[in-house]
């Protein structure tokens, strides 16, 4: 099922999520909604909290970005936990669908290792590098709490509030659903 991506300015994109256990509610049900809704939306990744959900839980595809380098690369992550990263930073544009049409030059460490756990809950600690740090790096943000516009200076992210004033308050046309904070749903 598709469901509406939830936009800047709704206070569960500022909360730090909860982990969850094996036996979360319908927990397969979710991890195929949240693949069909960021397919939908042409993303490569997509976090709990951005479908309104506060708990320790992402999925990302990065096949679109790349067919050969991350064919079939689709995985889900849970509780996940960064434990440790690398002093090497790299600035790259990012983008997000709870923030849609605005980009900006965002530092991140190159390579980060992580505590998570997969779809079946099996415990797995990993070294990721390259875009795919990056996109784990993002996700990982909502469910710290964290978007990607924080990570700017206070200058840039003056110059972006009236755009992201304008996102909190639905004015914003895009090709998949969103939910914004006044409870307004569309598909504009």
């Amino acid at each position: 099922m598709i469901l509406p991506v939830v936009a800047f300015g709704d206070p569960v994109l500022r909360k730090v999520a909860e982990d969850i256990t094996p036996d979360y509610p319908q927990l397969k049900e979710l991890l195929a909604n949240l693949f069909e809704t960021m397919d939908v939306a042409d993303g490569v990744g997509l976090a709990a909290p951005q479908i309104g959900l506060p708990i320790r839980l992402f999925v990302v595809d990065l096949e679109i970005v790349d067919e050969v380098k991350y064919k079939g690369y689709r995985k889900a992550f849970i509780n996940a936990h960064i434990i440790n990263e690398s002093e090497e930073t790299s600035l790259v544009e990012e983008g997000c669908l709870s923030i849609p049409k605005i980009r900006a030059q965002v530092a991140r460490p190159e390579k980060i290792q992580m505590r998570y756990f997969d779809e079946n809950f099996v415990e797995h600690t990993e070294w990721f590098d390259d875009f795919l740090a990056r996109v784990i790096q993002h996700e990982y943000d909502h469910i710290e709490g964290i978007l990607f516009v924080d990570h700017l200076s206070p200058f840039k992210r003056n110059l972006l509030k009236k755009k992201l004033d304008l996102i909190s308050t639905g004015n914003i046309n895009v090709s998949y659903k969103m939910k914004f904070p006044k409870n307004i749903s569309r598909r504009l």
